[in-house]
């Protein structure tokens, strides 16, 4: 009997790959319901404005890296590494499903239908799950598997934040980087920020538990560095527009800490891949904030990206989901989410 052929689908955000690429993701994130709930007419009307307004600005931030986001590749990296900690399974074949630029969902699903898997999993590289990010992936995917005919049993992963795997990664690269900050500054007091995507407020109030799911990675991540309540704080970062949005803000923390001439040490929580929040507004803006308002140092932690334990991590995810069976199969402790109206277990009624 021949292996099952098994395909496993990575959900990202994707990223422009070029200066002409910058100004239409922009317009396809803005467009996107789940970011702008207004009407069809309307959003398509704000995401022109917006995407026409940020186009210089995100171009800007982009030329510092190369003039566009590694986000595909480091994507590449990461399926590549996944598909072969899952040899053993069956026939594995990763896919790549970026939600606001190439390869986009239907593409990719219309790859998946063309190798006709016996299987499916859909696997996010969010590990926290919020409606702006993994349920509009998952929106857009049910949507176009529905409108192409792809008709395979499908496994979806809703989240993972205190997965054993993606918090031993953080555990490391966290640990790693408080050497460094000791070694660059020692003698001087760390605080160590964990830094995540913002979300506005509103989101937060109506449900989205992605504020709590980041809570439960820094959780598990503390409590296995031992880390004092007071050598750590969860920041967010990447603030857009007037509306309020979850805090403490990044620069914020960051402007005090430096003030009081503690090391800093931030960790991306949130992010599995280097990108523009990472390579621009950690390593270069917020660096700069920090060494010129007096922190003794200022050491940022890379992402988990193809780190061992992140890899085996997301196999593992993937065999349970197979040996459960079910359709939709978190990768957290329910605790990570409990309470929460929009998380998507709660959405599904399980």
């Amino acid at each position: 009997m021949p292996p099952r052929r098994i395909a496993i689908v990575l959900f990202n955000l994707g990223g422009p790959d070029g200066p002409a690429a910058v100004k239409p993701f922009l317009f396809n994130l803005f467009n996107d319901k789940n970011i702008i709930g207004a009407p069809g007419p309307i959003r398509w009307a704000l995401a022109k404005f917006i995407s026409a307004r940020r186009g210089p600005i995100a171009q800007h931030v982009y030329d510092q890296i190369g003039g566009g986001s590694p986000i595909l590749p480091n994507t590449l990296a990461q399926a590549d590494a996944l598909a072969r900690a899952l040899a053993e399974i069956g026939e594995v074949k990763t896919f790549i499903a970026m939600r606001y630029w190439h390869p986009f969902t239907e593409d990719t699903a219309r790859a998946v239908k063309e190798w006709a898997p016996d299987e499916i999993v859909l696997l996010p590289l969010y590990p926290q799950f919020s409606t702006t990010t993994t349920a509009s992936s998952q929106r857009v995917w049910e949507t176009t598997a529905r409108k192409i005919g792809l008709n395979v049993p499908a496994h979806f992963i809703c989240c993972y934040p205190d997965e054993p795997g993606f918090v031993a990664a953080l555990t490391d690269i966290t640990r790693q980087s408080i050497a460094a900050a000791a070694t660059e500054a020692p003698d001087k007091a760390q605080i160590v920020i964990f830094s995540a995507h913002g979300l506005p407020q509103k989101i937060v109030d109506k449900g989205d538990p992605y504020v709590q799911q980041v809570e439960a990675t820094v959780t598990a991540t503390t409590k296995a560095l031992g880390l004092a309540a007071d050598q750590w704080i969860i920041a967010y970062q990447s603030r857009v527009g007037p509306l309020q949005w979850v805090g403490p803000s990044t620069d914020a923390v960051i402007t005090e800490n430096a003030k009081a001439g503690r090391a800093i040490i931030v960790v991306p929580v949130a992010f599995v891949s280097e990108h523009s929040e990472t390579l621009v507004e950690l390593d270069i803006e917020y660096r700069h904030l920090a060494l010129t308002t007096g922190a003794a140092a200022f050491v940022r932690a890379p992402t988990v990206a193809t780190h061992p334990s992140f890899i085996q991590g997301l196999a593992h995810l993937v065999e349970q989901a197979r040996r459960k069976g079910a359709v939709l199969q978190p990768g957290c402790s329910r605790d990570a989410c409990r309470g929460q109206s929009q998380c998507a277990m709660t959405i599904a009624g399980m």
